[in-house]
């Protein structure tokens, strides 16, 4: 295992920080941390050289009572620095590492050809990785029942983990529904479980897409401050939204080569559904990014347009763009009760926008990009002004209806 001198380490990583960009109260306060956590660790014990060996027998000595309090939380970061700078040559970006949900034993070997059969099907990351969940869930809750061979599960088994996650039913059933229609096709069970499936009914509470008026986007857009950097980003993320309808995954991914300046268009591939669709760049849009890139984006060799403000820096992350509009409407003032308000819900103000302008479906399918127009029709739920025109009036009832048998069941 490499060492090196642990103040020639720090040296390193101080060189790298101002290469980087990193502040200068930020540089000063890895130099207190390493000044009162590895360095004084290490003089303790007359250890010259570091490695990241001595890193983690310090970070050892981090722990208190089985807790890390803040302080020394802090203390580890700054090891993890060292051990980036000297086995990567740069420092990562702070991150925390995805639970993985392991399927293990005999029914878990089952589960996992169930989860291999939707990679070939090709469902989202995002599906998958919900799946595994559920079925890292059931495993758990069959073990604890001492159910340990596919053969042995019961109905029974079924039942009382649905019961358990009152508010997941619909995804759990659905779920498990599946797993158990690709058990029966593979043979791995038999149809003793399709009676209950048919019959079990969960009810989806309807969805209707949460939306803000044409009014209430200009205050959005309005109230954002763009004296800073990050207002400046923030600004143009927001347009990117409320004005093209793009989602964050699409925000955070887009990069130099998907806008022509030239045709005054952006071309994308949908991270969501996989399409290719070309969006005209509207002047508000194109100057927002503009200011953005000129006065407001960190120098960065990144080709993502949308960059964290700090170092070191990386390419905006859909959670980063998600959260940054979140609270952006929140702090504009307008109401966000019973109505979501992430970037999402500026998407469907767009689609309702453009239907209370009397765009037709398709092309209002075909500007949000959808896979097909059945997609699109979730949006008529919220233009009342068309729906008001297909009602129909309600007949007159005779009073001969109400006094039948004396208007004993009306009165």
């Amino acid at each position: 295992m490499e060492e090196v001198k642990i103040l020639e380490l720090t040296e390193r990583c101080i060189k790298y920080f101002k290469e980087h960009c990193y502040t200068e109260s930020r540089i000063s306060r890895y130099k207190s941390l390493w000044r009162n956590g590895i360095v004084r660790y290490m003089s303790q014990r007359d250890i010259e050289s570091y490695s990241p060996a001595v890193g983690a027998d310090f970070v050892q000595t981090c722990h208190f009572n089985g807790t890390i309090r803040p302080q020394e939380r802090e203390k580890i970061r700054s090891v993890q620095v060292l051990d980036d700078l000297m086995t990567l040559g740069c420092v990562r970006k702070r991150c925390f590492t995805p639970v993985f949900h392991a399927l293990d034993g005999e029914i878990g070997a089952d589960m996992e050809k169930f989860v291999s059969h939707m990679a070939k099907l090709r469902r989202a990351k995002s599906t998958i990785g919900s799946y595994r969940l559920y079925l890292s869930d059931f495993l758990a809750h069959l073990g604890n029942r001492g159910v340990v061979h596919t053969a042995d599960i019961s109905e029974s088994d079924i039942l009382t983990f649905v019961s358990s996650h009152p508010s997941d039913k619909v995804n759990i059933v659905s779920a498990l529904r599946v797993l158990f229609r690709f058990w029966k096709e593979e043979r791995i069970t038999d149809s003793r479980f399709d009676e209950l499936f048919d019959t079990y009914k969960t009810h989806r509470k309807e969805r209707i897409p949460s939306f803000f008026t044409s009014g209430e986007i200009m205050r959005i857009e309005n109230s954002i401050s763009r004296s800073s950097g990050v207002g400046k980003r923030n600004y143009a993320m927001v347009l990117l939204a409320s004005r093209l309808g793009l989602r964050a995954s699409d925000i955070a991914g887009l990069r130099f080569s998907d806008i022509d300046w030239d045709r005054n268009t952006i071309t994308i591939i949908m991270q969501k559904t996989g399409k290719m669709i070309e969006l005209p760049l509207l002047a508000d849009v194109g100057n927002a990014i503009i200011d953005y890139l000129r006065h407001g984006r960190r120098n960065s060799p990144l080709q993502n347009v949308f960059i964290s403000e700090r170092a070191p820096y990386v390419a905006a992350t859909p959670e980063m763009v998600s959260n940054a509009i979140r609270a952006i409407v929140i702090q504009s003032g307008v109401d966000t009760s019973s109505r979501h308000h992430g970037p999402h819900s500026l998407r469907h103000s767009l689609a309702s926008a453009m239907l209370d302008g009397g765009t037709m479906i398709p092309v209002i399918s075909e500007s949000l990009g959808h896979r097909s127009t059945q997609t699109t029709l979730t949006y008529l739920k919220i233009d009342i002004r068309s729906l008001l025109k297909c009602s129909l009036p309600v007949p007159a009832v005779s009073d001969s209806f109400y006094m039948q048998r004396g208007g004993a069941f009306y009165g």
